[in-house]
């Protein structure tokens, strides 16, 4: 396969071309990944829409942005996943990197995997210098997306509601998601040794300890995303409901009841109480892990989860452009927002709602679809990109 040209991304009319206020890539580059060799795209523009056949690899491209972000992006894959396969079926060493400008002015960030001698660690640098972590990521640079995947956010379990939630509260504070990993880690270590039967009390005192003063941690940053979050929503997406949010979850209650330091110390006992059940039921029944964000339509009182498919997905519209506000609020710059095929489920002037939302929002916006149609609202004020098989072009939908 040969490598995709440099494609400059300048639209050919000049009413296409608007500066994005908030963040934005002005160049993204991607090396073996997924279905990409090379590529190499120079933008200048605040909204650019990809269209073409499904399978062609435009997700591929948002995917590759929400990765120099926190977490496992938008797929929510693993490193070893990405890299795009050698002719033996084994993922290749794959890299994402682009020139971004964020709150702190402009900065080149990568992200990166060579499965065979990282593993499943991804590494980071920044300015062309390797980072000590994601956290790195987060302070340059912040990223919203919206994708079909996301549809069943109200129905499915509670774990990617609090991803979701997650995600936001590291855009304030990167440490957060290293707060949740080590609540995990030392959660995993106690159910071990519980479910072992090496139940050595001075070790499990321990482990409980720091589950406790991490679980307070993760549930404080998580009542005060929630809070900021339910503010922004409160204000409405044009055509779309109004929500409410709130975290539901034994820490985060104390919170709300009480300090921190008598919040650790009832989680505290609490894990010492139940490590007969816990090891009995092989899981760990009280602490953020089994904490919820429950969204509800504002005026109806109507919960998310009791919705219908389109007021479901309404409401989701509502959430990411409230989540999009409130990262502008605190930071000082609107989120680059990544919708991938949001336009086939609503009517047209839902539609034209939600991108003229999106674009008044000031960060960049990319836009996914296969229904050129589908995109009208768009025509004369963003950069169209086609893309089809592994190469984008210049000069769709213009």
């Amino acid at each position: 396969m040969q490598a995709n040209p440099v494609i400059h991304a300048f639209p050919t009319s000049a009413s296409a071309v608007t500066p994005p206020a908030g963040a934005c890539l002005s160049r993204l580059t991607l090396t073996d990944f997924r279905c990409y060799e090379a590529l190499r795209l120079e933008i200048d523009a605040q909204a650019i829409v990809l269209t073409g056949p499904n399978g062609a690899g435009k997700t591929n491209v948002l995917e590759a942005i929400s990765l120099l972000t926190p977490g496992r992006g938008l797929r929510n894959a693993k490193t070893t996943e990405i890299g795009r396969k050698s002719t033996n079926g084994q993922p290749r060493r794959w890299g994402a990197a682009a020139v971004v400008n964020g709150p702190g002015g402009e900065s080149t960030l990568g992200v990166g995997c060579d499965p065979e001698t990282h593993g499943e660690r991804r590494k980071v640098q920044v300015d062309g210098a390797p980072a000590r972590g994601q956290a790195a990521l987060a302070e340059r640079f912040s990223a919203l997306w919206l994708t079909p995947q996301m549809d069943r956010l109200f129905i499915d379990g509670a774990e990617e509601r609090r991803r979701y939630l997650d995600r936001l509260a590291a855009t304030f504070d990167p440490a957060h998601i290293g707060r949740v990993s080590n609540y995990r880690n030392a959660m995993r270590q106690r159910l071990s040794l519980l479910k072992e039967g090496r139940a050595d009390p001075t070790w499990l005192d321990a482990l409980e300890a720091e589950m406790a003063a991490r679980a307070v941690a993760v549930a404080a940053a998580r009542n005060e995303t929630a809070l900021l979050l339910d503010t922004a929503a409160a204000e409405g997406v044009g055509a779309f409901p109004r929500a409410s949010v709130i975290v539901d979850g034994t820490a985060e209650r104390l919170l709300e009841t009480g300090p921190a330091l008598a919040a650790e110390d009832v989680l505290r006992a609490k894990l010492a109480a139940d490590r007969g059940r816990d090891a009995q039921l092989g899981a760990t029944a009280t602490g953020p892990h089994r904490s919820d964000m429950v969204v509800a339509d504002r005026a109806r009182g109507l919960l998310a989860a009791d919705g219908s498919t389109g007021e479901q997905k309404a409401l989701l519209v509502s959430l990411t452009f409230a989540s999009a506000r409130m990262l502008a609020t605190a930071k000082g710059a609107a989120p680059v927002l990544l919708l991938d095929e949001v336009a086939a489920h609503f009517d047209p002037a839902r539609r034209a709602a939600l991108f003229d939302e999106a674009l008044a929002l000031g960060g960049q916006v990319w836009v996914t679809g296969a229904d050129e149609d589908q995109l009208r609202p768009l025509k004369g004020r963003a950069d169209w990109r086609h893309v089809e098989a592994a190469t984008v072009s210049d000069g769709a939908g213009q």
